[in-house]
């Protein structure tokens, strides 16, 4: 019988540690591979991740909008962040071959819905986003690849090369929840492709989740767009327009003044700054068949089922959480 796990610590591996040009120890950021869709939400995770960790390379795959679309965004993002990384794209469509159903009602036909994106003059560095994180992870043994969109390029990587998950750290998810937004029961980037996540989930690599539950805990308000007004860097800019333009978006869709979740920074931040979290060890499990329940993420709950392999967050210090994205903003060009 499993015993509940409440810890604000995501994997029991102590952190790297190195000697600055003084001598004195310091702790070196964690590197990451962000794999992504962007997608508002992905840009700002770039930007954290950017700021927060070591940011080693970035791959794209197709979700909120096409490949080609997001595949742009991110080399947008990281040539206004100014940092020298590669970008690799990724699968177009999710493992089965079927069509994905994008959500560029959310997002914009661009996927980034009232930004300003500068001409593109960054190039990818290749078109095989499994092929890369493969070879990645052996040049970074310990990375951590953050996966916030479809886990098609992951899975797709899991298969080439199993052992993968032994010179990784972990893989930290945006994705599922005990509830759905793009059915009732699933979550739109597990629901993408959910044979792809069932292949990441029963691959054995160290997960940590952070579904629905803990994201609608992050939000867009106004405040805080107001807040990256003031920021007076090219990417504050940037920032400004993408988030007025996500918060208006999801207000006409919903006919309501709601605030925007800014889902995908909560993955990069639960491997960056996970003292802002508290996690749960949970058994989790990807629904691939059930007609109304295609792509849920079933988290088990259940007292005597508790101690499971994925760490599970649960809540997130929503104010610390936009005080670092901010920061981060500030820090960029």
């Amino acid at each position: 019988m499993g015993i509940q796990s409440n810890t604000h610590s995501p994997m029991s591996q102590p952190p790297k540690m190195a000697l600055d040009p003084m001598g004195k120890t310091v702790v070196m950021k964690p590197d990451l591979i962000i794999d992504c869709d962007p997608g508002h939400d992905d840009a700002m995770a770039i930007c954290v991740g950017a700021n927060r960790g070591h940011l080693i390379g970035v791959t794209t795959v197709a979700g909120n909008v096409s490949l080609e679309h997001t595949t742009n965004n991110a080399l947008a993002v990281v040539q206004m962040l100014g940092i020298d990384i590669e970008v690799h794209s990724g699968a177009a469509g999710p493992l089965n071959g079927d069509d994905g159903r994008f959500a560029s009602f959310v997002h914009g036909e661009n996927g980034l819905i009232g930004a300003s994106l500068p001409e593109v003059t960054r190039q990818v560095a290749s078109t095989d986003a499994a092929d890369y994180i493969l070879s990645a992870t052996i040049e970074h043994p310990g990375a951590w690849i953050v996966a916030i969109g479809p886990l098609t390029n992951i899975a797709t990587a899991l298969e080439r090369h199993p052992a993968l998950i032994d010179r990784i750290s972990g893989i930290s998810i945006m994705g599922g929840g005990t509830y759905g937004n793009i059915s009732a029961a699933a979550e739109f980037n597990i629901h993408f492709d959910p044979e792809a996540a069932e292949i990441v989930f029963k691959s054995g690599a160290r997960i940590i989740q952070c579904g629905l539950d803990v994201t609608h805990q992050l939000l867009v308000t106004d405040a805080l767009v107001d807040a990256t007004a003031q920021i007076g860097n090219g990417f504050g800019r940037f920032s400004n327009g993408l988030l007025a333009g996500y918060l208006e978006n999801i207000r006409l869709l919903t006919g309501e003044s709601l605030e925007a979740v800014l889902y995908d920074p909560c993955a990069v931040l639960a491997i960056t700054d996970p003292e802002i979290f508290e996690f749960a060890d949970r058994y989790v499990s990807v629904e691939t068949r059930g007609e109304h329940t295609r792509g849920m993420t079933l988290v088990d709950q259940r007292s005597w089922m508790r101690g499971g392999p994925v760490k599970w967050a649960e809540t997130i210090d929503a104010e610390r959480a936009t005080e670092i994205i901010l920061s981060a903003i500030t820090a960029a060009p």
